[in-house]
Order: structure tokens, then sequence, then C-alpha cells
């Protein structure tokens, strides 16, 4: 599933990547949860799936447009999986 990348999902990316999944978790309310559920939980998975079984779609060259590395990646893969969303 392919879709171009909003502001909004590459700002939950980079807050992932660089913050503490205790501290997001106690100031996250249900909407939050949600939205990291489906919009970027969706991104994260199909980033993981291209980057472990060369699925062959194009998120890795879509988050490097936004500043995203692959190092971002993998903190915000970590910092989602420990807020429980299911990654793999």
């Amino acid at each position: 599933m392919m879709f171009d990348l909003s502001l909004e999902d590459v700002e939950f990316i980079k807050i992932l990547a660089t913050s503490d999944s205790t501290i997001l978790q106690a100031g996250m309310n249900d909407a939050t949860k949600q939205r990291l559920d489906d919009r970027v939980g969706t991104i994260l998975r199909e980033y993981y799936k291209e980057n472990t079984r060369n699925t062959g779609t194009q998120w890795t060259e879509q988050l490097m447009k936004f500043g995203i590395t692959e190092d971002d990646g993998k903190a915000a893969i970590a910092c989602a999986r420990r807020l429980g969303i299911d990654i793999s």
C-alpha cells in the first residue's frame, strides 16, 4: 500500500525516532494512539517490510526526501513497538 506522506506523518515519525516511549505513552490520548496505529503504523510496517523482505516499495526513498534516515526509521519502529504498535 503506497500513498504520499503528509507533513503530519513525517512529524510523527520524527517524534518517534527521537523520543522516549515512556514519555510519549504518558502524554498520548486515544486519538493520537489511533493515528499511530492506523496511518503511521502502516507506513512503518511497509517500510519495515521493504527493508527486511525487499518488497520493492519506495518508502525508504520517500522518507529520505524528508530527511528521515535509515537509523531514524529503525528508531521510530523501535519506539512504535514499545508503544504497542504492531510493526512486523
